[in-house]
């Protein structure tokens, strides 16, 4: 795609000054060089916008049809990648409109009849983002998806958890594995949310004062598939609340990517052995044969940071902003553009990522029993002797640093030595100390327990069926 120019082409707003734009602001302002790609959007809101002037009586039948004809020869140019881009009518907007006119003369004159740039500018980016924040939430559903097949997979394997990265009781993968799919819930949750503010026509708010022709903005919104119109043209044009909540989200979302990819990046290490990337996932080393680095998961890992940095750019652009529309608004776009293509990009690898994933369960089950992780559950059975949780607590960390000197686990210690320590110790305790039996306390609602977890699951299976 080229951009070409003239310097001493007419601007839209030309009429009202007698020099050319210097070489250096034509490059500074135009937003062509990224906008380009709301060209499906401005031509959908250009199109309901001819009806609504027709309907108003402000274009004769034959008029609208005009515009209607052209600007469906203009989307097949884009269909087809041969639009002649003009660097300098600015925007697509301005591209588009003069492209009509060339096309059908000067009936294509009367389009922006009512209309400014501020009402259509933002009514575009309001479709985009519609269109974005429903192919987000189907990526995320997909990557849920992904994590509950292998939790079905694993949902009997044993791992440590961990609190501090230091091991503290025993898990069921799966259980682990679910935690982000109902952390991903959340973000769906957001995001579906968002979209309702998303979900308003500011088309007919003019340049900030509203439409002077009697245009019927409900019957316009209904066209363009809206469900409310914006209540002050002011506020209209210069909202970008609903991209400040949509970058917010996508920040949210990114934390949980990151965290998932994190995750995946110390798992993958010889220290922990949990999981083997797939060859198709990571890459090696220039110069030492022997590596697999994490890429894919380093790289998901890190983008979240260019997400939030996006989020902050623009709330300092929005700040201490006067009413209405400032040119700063501008700058609204690359940062939502990119946040979306980050997002979506993150997402699409993801899903794929964890589908191949190869978690080593023999080391899963071998280390879930480590490093005294069921002294809990030994300080539970000395509470159901009747002993203060508090006391119980003392008493079992006493042991595990007994065992620590001997370079015992808990349950290699002989009975005489436990009952050292309390004499409400007895043959049981062996019984309640196992991963198994650990894991099968916790039972509530939300535990790790198998049967916890299988009713987990059953409600994750619901909530990432496809259309939920």
């Amino acid at each position: 795609m080229g951009f070409r120019g003239s310097l001493m082409a007419d601007k839209p707003w030309g009429g009202r000054f007698g020099d050319p734009t210097h070489p250096a602001a034509e490059r500074f302002t135009a937003s062509l060089p990224f906008d380009y790609r709301l060209w499906p959007y401005d031509l959908q809101g250009s199109e309901a916008w001819a009806r609504a002037l027709g309907q108003a009586h402000v274009l004769t039948e034959a008029e609208v049809q005009a515009i209607l004809r052209g600007l469906g020869e203009i989307r097949g140019e884009f269909e087809q990648g041969t639009f002649p881009y003009r660097i300098e009518l600015e925007d697509i907007h301005m591209n588009i409109e003069r492209r009509l006119i060339e096309k059908i003369g000067e009936v294509g004159g009367k389009l922006h009849t009512g209309r400014s740039r501020n009402d259509q500018v933002v009514l575009d980016v309001r479709l985009y983002l519609r269109d974005e924040i429903r192919a987000i939430r189907e990526e995320v559903r997909i990557v849920q998806a992904a994590l509950v097949q292998r939790a079905e997979e694993h949902r009997d394997c044993p791992m440590p958890g961990y609190t501090h990265l230091q091991r503290a009781q025993p898990v069921l993968l799966a259980h682990h594995l679910l935690a982000y799919v109902f952390m991903f819930q959340r973000d769906r949750e957001r995001l579906r949310e968002g979209l309702g503010r998303v979900d308003l026509l500011p088309l007919g708010s003019g340049a900030l004062a509203g439409s002077a022709y009697p245009i019927d903005r409900l019957s316009l919104a209904k066209l363009l598939g809206f469900t409310r119109i914006s209540e002050n043209s002011m506020d209209a044009v210069s909202d970008r609340d609903f991209i400040l909540e949509f970058l917010a989200h996508a920040a949210i979302l990114a934390t949980h990517v990151s965290r998932l990819a994190g995750e995946l990046c110390l798992w993958s290490t010889a220290e922990f052995g949990f999981v083997e990337l797939p060859d198709a996932f990571a890459t090696g080393s220039s110069l030492m044969p022997q590596k697999k680095n994490p890429d894919v998961a380093e790289l998901l890992r890190g983008k979240a940071g260019r997400i939030y940095g996006h989020l902050v750019g623009l709330l300092a652009v929005m700040k201490g902003l006067p009413l209405a529309y400032n040119r700063d608004l501008q700058e609204d776009k690359e940062p939502l553009f990119d946040t979306v293509e980050t997002l979506r990009g993150s997402l699409g690898v993801l899903a794929p990522l964890i589908v191949d994933l190869r978690f080593d369960v023999g080391r899963l089950r071998q280390t879930a029993g480590e490093q005294y992780v069921t002294a809990t559950d030994m300080a539970d059975y000395l509470v159901g002797k009747g002993l203060p949780f508090r006391e119980a607590h003392e008493c079992v960390g006493r042991v595990v640093r007994f065992a620590i000197e001997q370079g015992k686990r808990l349950d290699e210690l002989p009975l005489a030595d436990l009952t050292r320590f309390s004499p409400l110790f007895d043959e049981e305790v062996y019984a309640r100390i196992t991963v198994e039996a650990s894991l099968e306390a916790r039972a509530l609602p939300g535990g790790t327990a198998p049967e916890a977890v299988a009713t987990a699951l059953a409600h994750a299976r619901a909530v990432v069926e496809p259309g939920s």
